[in-house]
């Protein structure tokens, strides 16, 4: 494996016996280790794509789940609003019977 040290690159040496071929297509001569180096990065870079597409797919699952929790919890704010809303009608209802009301009414 071609390591980096003295800020050689290890593209560098490539680049030298690069050449284009008839197509116009950038080409390097086939270099075994090169090779294998190219495919341990690709391999890796697939890994770590692979990984993050998972990782993106369980935060994904996650918010969909927080977004139903919250229409759930909308729904059940609203139902206390309105139960809220009855009892506040009832308690207005109770008290304006008992205006005008003397304490000692029995009736």
């Amino acid at each position: 494996m071609a390591s980096v040290s003295g800020g050689r690159d290890i593209v560098k040496p490539l680049m030298s016996v690069a050449f284009h071929d008839p197509a116009g297509a950038f080409r390097v001569p086939e270099d075994p280790i090169a090779q294998s180096e190219l495919a341990a990065l690709t391999r890796r870079f697939e890994e770590v794509a692979g990984q993050h597409d998972r990782e993106f797919g369980i935060i994904k699952s996650d918010l969909t789940a927080v977004r139903l929790q919250i229409g759930n919890l909308d729904q059940k704010v609203e139902a206390l609003d309105e139960k809220i809303d009855r009892n506040q009608a009832q308690i207005i209802e109770l008290l304006t019977q008992l205006v005008g009301r003397r304490t000692d009414d029995a009736s």
